[in-house]
Parts: C-alpha cells; structure tokens; sequence
C-alpha cells in the first residue's frame, strides 16, 4: 500500500475549541491554543476580559451555547462551584454528541459528579484541575490533574503543561484539594514563623533566605513569590472546599486567617506574609 499521501499525525486538522473563563488563569491558558492554531471560540462572563484574545485571532460569542455549538473539545476554567454550575446549565443545550469538555477548574469531586449527572448522551467530561499560577499558565509548565480518559485530548493538554493521570471522573478534583491545600496550609504557617521571626528582632531576608534553603523550601519561595497570582478569595474557596470533606481543624484556622481582612481577597496569596501587614 502507498503511503506517501495519506496525512500524518501532525498534518491531520488542529480540534475546535471553546473556552469559556477568560479571567486570570483562562486568558493565558486560551492564548496557547490559539497560538499553536487551534481554531478558537472565547466566552467570558465580563466580556471586555476576552478582548485581548479577539484581537488576536479568536472568535467571540455571546453565551455559552454559542460558543460550544461548533466546539469538538470545551474548556472550561471558572472560579467556583456556583459558576461551574450555571455556565454548565447554559452551555449543555449547545453540545454536540462526541464533544470532549474539560473543566479545569478547581471545584472539588463534588460538583465534577454534579456536572456529569448533567451530560447529555455523546459528550465525555474530564475533571483536569491545574496546579500552578499565572506564569505557569502563560509557559505551559502546568501541572493537570486529569480524571478520566485523556487519550482524545492529549495533545491539547499538551500545550497547556504535563498531565498527571489520577484515575476515574473525580479523581482530578481530589487531588488538587490535596495539594492546593498543602500549598495554601503551608504559605499560612510560613507568614506566621516570618512574624515570629520579626518578634525575635531577626532581620527577615536572613529567616526568608534559612526557609527557603530548609525543608520547607517550596512553600517558602510560594510565601514570598512577586510573579503570581492566586487571589486570597480563590485560596479562601479552595480551603473551604476541603474543610467540607473532613474535619481539618488547622485548615479551619487557615481559612479564618484567609477571610479575616477582606482588603486581601483580591491579592495574591504570599500578600499573607507581606512585612507590617499586621
């Protein structure tokens, strides 16, 4: 059999997507795919947040279901379960059987089985939260989560970072519970050890330099990163997410620390170990 014109892997058509969550974390995510030619249909809640990518190439529509109606793979990146749910309720009658959806979103397993018992016949949901701020998004260095089969969507998640695969629908939103709330627990205590640090008169590059060389080194360096940007609201949510599923009396006490100024909640997290915030 001749071969020579039958299309390779790479020459066979770039999917349609819908991206829907346009904010922070969407935009630079969605840019990737419309750079690497994905054709590329963008909604947004606040439409003006979807203006740079129209500029750049990619389609806009005025709800969801228009924005899904022609999609093969749906995107979603949303700040919440209550946004999660209604963007769902308002982009399902606009699927088409055979459309892969990842949500992206950190929403906890919860509300991923809610978003499924929503499906209609045809169409596969992947729960792929993402570990990682703002610049990771904008390199593709994050970190997905992935429950359920990627095997169609691979080389789209392949633009956006590396895919941890964690098991059956729900298993993603799990996980990222785990580890964001690890991430978040941790920037809490190290805020704290810099203000015991200040009560003991120690100078605070010297304690900053000590963490981030110690064992706690990761979350350090996440206590007093400059170039991201995971809101204080968003830490709030997703530490509220976890202290539903178990008793976590620390977290508890983390998630006070979190809500306790509302001057915060739209400040990146390290803002909890900013010097003089108390």
């Amino acid at each position: 059999m001749d071969t020579t014109h039958l299309p390779t892997h790479s020459q066979a058509p770039l999917q349609k997507i819908a991206f829907l969550g346009t904010g922070g974390m969407g935009l630079p995510m969605a840019r990737r795919l419309l750079a690497a030619g994905h054709p590329l249909t963008v909604w947004n809640r606040t439409p003006g947040k979807a203006d740079t990518l129209v500029a750049e190439g990619a389609e806009r529509a005025t709800s969801p279901a228009e924005a899904v109606r022609d999609a093969e793979v749906v995107i979603t990146m949303l700040a919440d379960p209550a946004a999660a749910l209604a963007v769902a309720d308002a982009m399902i009658p606009g699927l088409r059987p055979g459309t892969h959806w990842i949500d992206t979103s950190t929403i906890g397993p919860d509300t991923v089985a809610a978003l499924e018992a929503r499906l209609p016949d045809g169409v596969t949901l992947i729960d792929a939260p993402v570990m990682g701020s703002v610049d990771r998004a904008a390199s593709g260095e994050l970190l997905i989560l992935a429950g359920g089969d990627t095997a169609l969507v691979d080389e789209v998640l392949a633009r956006l970072g590396s895919v941890t695969a964690c098991g059956g629908p729900g298993t993603g939103a799990a996980l990222k519970l785990v580890l964001i709330n690890a991430v978040i627990g941790g920037v809490a205590v190290v805020a704290e050890t810099l203000e015991l640090a200040d009560a003991l008169g120690l100078p605070r590059d010297l304690a900053v330099r000590a963490l981030t060389a110690g064992p706690v080194g990761g979350v350090a360096g996440r206590a007093t990163a400059t170039g991201s940007h995971f809101p204080v609201a968003l830490a709030a949510k997703d530490v509220a997410l976890a202290t539903a599923q178990a008793k976590l009396p620390v977290l508890e006490a983390v998630h006070r620390a979190l809500t306790e100024d509302p001057e915060l909640a739209a400040e990146d997290l390290a803002a909890l170990a900013r010097q003089g915030r108390r």
